[in-house]
């Protein structure tokens, strides 16, 4: 599961969006979170891995 955050950030000439997604850990079965920020564009492809 993942989940796109609607807010954006901006600084001074560059647009930037913060992702966060839900990974779920291999051995103990837990959910983690994961969180990045990068540019708008990049978001799909990031949540997509």
């Amino acid at each position: 599961m993942a989940k796109k955050t609607v807010a954006s950030l901006q600084t001074k000439s560059k647009r930037l969006s913060k992702a966060i997604k839900m990974v779920k850990s291999p051995k103990t079965g837990a959910y983690t979170f994961v969180e990045s920020v990068m540019d708008p564009s990049l978001v799909d492809n990031w949540l997509s891995k």
